[in-house]
């Protein structure tokens, strides 16, 4: 069988058997899935050979790069020890070294681990934790929780509750608990004049008056740091946090991090909520945990979070569950992504990685089509400002045709590279991004 016959059965295959997920299947009779056969640093490849430059890690997931050696050889390498116990009554090595080496990143203010599969199973046992961690206390009238307006969390049934993006809540709002949302802190709605920070402190202003009428029947906040990804990287001031963290303390609400798409480096700092000089009550994380290998999600908490459920009494423990929490061959992976970060200094070498992305980005800026030009750390958005209700499956058959994965949110286009993307594939990604623009609206 030739590459392209292979390429057809296995598309006619995949259309007939795998129900792809955030996708509308029957768009793809006119926009075909793309087979892809390997991948090695920030490239794609299917199966006639054709490369795509894998310019949003693969949904968020991959920090350096695919088929990286180091982190390929210690999958291999715990291969031949333990693939999987259950850790209900046992426990391994790597869960033990990954939850020591995460506490120690937050200066082991958040030393207790508990593990999940994906972001969503995150937001679940954050929200679950905060709502029990209030009956143990004795405060069981504390069942509500807020998020920011167009905030995005997960979308299992309390990941969505919690979530403010109509596109993927609406239609099972029957289903959903009703939560509060308070104004997102996104700088683009500012007021003409109005600095991001003056803004951020607006924004608190109303979170303060909420709380001083909701706080004794509030659980917890739980926010986005710096960047609110799925509703077209809002991003903001971290004055927010600040702000935030303050009026938790002052109210007895939880403050929740959901550091799931921003943690690990995306953000210019390891956690996002370092910027902010604070520390949440829970921190939630998944995505490049892994550098985009495995499915795993933590979350992590405070000694005095964990004290309330330590008893003697079962039904005070956290009955969360799934089969593969803390699956060994996940954290391995987990650990050689740490390994990577620490050997070699990412976060300084994503700084200046960073500037030069934004030097060379800065045509992009001035495209007579572009808005709200921005950047956070290791990501980079801009607004289209366009009417065509198409827009971002035309931009994204475009990038594919020039070789480039690039999916818009709406009309918003993001940048999300690996880290290991080199000059060369910078230079390329941004001119090619510039011709779709033009070729779309000439």
């Amino acid at each position: 069988m030739n590459a392209g016959t292979h390429n057809t059965d296995l598309l006619t295959r995949s259309a007939c058997s795998v129900w792809h997920p955030c996708t509308q299947m029957k768009q793809h009779e006119s926009l075909p899935l793309v087979p892809i056969a390997r991948a090695r640093g920030t490239w794609l490849y299917d199966f006639d050979g054709r490369r795509y430059l894998d310019a949003i890690s693969s949904w968020w997931v991959n920090l350096f790069g695919h088929a990286n050696p180091r982190i390929n050889a210690a999958l291999v390498a715990q291969l031949a020890e333990l693939e999987h116990v259950m850790l209900a009554g046992f426990t391994h090595e790597p869960v033990v070294q990954l939850s020591e080496r995460l506490a120690g990143l937050t200066g082991n203010t958040l030393g207790h681990c508990f593990y999940g599969s994906d972001g969503a199973s995150a937001t679940e046992i954050a929200l679950k934790m905060s709502y029990h961690y209030w009956r143990n206390s004795g405060r069981s009238e504390k069942t509500g929780f807020i998020s920011l307006t167009n905030s995005y969390h997960g979308e299992t049934l309390g990941a969505l509750s919690v979530t403010d993006v109509a596109l993927f809540k609406d239609v099972y709002a029957p289903l959903l608990r009703q939560c509060a949302q308070v104004p997102s802190p996104d700088f683009r709605l500012a007021e003409n004049g109005e600095s991001p920070r003056a803004y951020a402190e607006r924004c608190a202003q109303a979170l303060e008056r909420y709380l001083e009428s909701h706080h004794a029947q509030t659980a917890a906040l739980i926010v986005e740091p710096l960047v609110q990804g799925a509703t077209g990287m809002a991003m903001y001031d971290a004055e927010y946090l600040r702000r935030a963290r303050a009026l938790c303390e002052r109210f007895e609400v939880h403050l929740i991090a959901d550091e799931i798409m921003i943690g690990f480096g995306r953000s210019g700092t390891f956690f996002a909520h370092q910027q902010a000089d604070i520390v949440p009550d829970f921190l939630c994380l998944s995505k490049g945990i892994t550098g985009g290998y495995l499915p795993l999600s933590v979350v992590m908490t405070t000694d005095k979070v964990y004290a309330a459920f330590y008893d003697d009494s079962v039904t005070r423990g956290f009955l969360h569950s799934h089969s593969y929490t803390g699956n060994a061959l996940a954290c391995r992976a987990a650990l050689a992504t740490l390994d990577i970060f620490r050997d070699d200094d990412v976060i300084n070498v994503n700084r200046t990685k960073a500037a030069h992305i934004s030097r060379v980005a800065a045509p992009l800026a001035r495209h007579a089509r572009v808005r709200n030009f921005r950047n956070t750390g290791m990501i980079w958005a801009f607004d289209v400002d366009t009417d065509d209700a198409e827009f971002a499956r035309n931009f994204h058959a475009a990038a594919l045709e020039r070789e480039l994965l690039l999916r818009p949110i709406g009309n918003t286009v993001y940048f999300m590279p690996p880290y290991v993307i080199n000059d060369r594939e910078i230079d390329m990604l941004v001119t090619r991004t510039l011709e779709i623009l033009d070729v779309l609206f000439k």
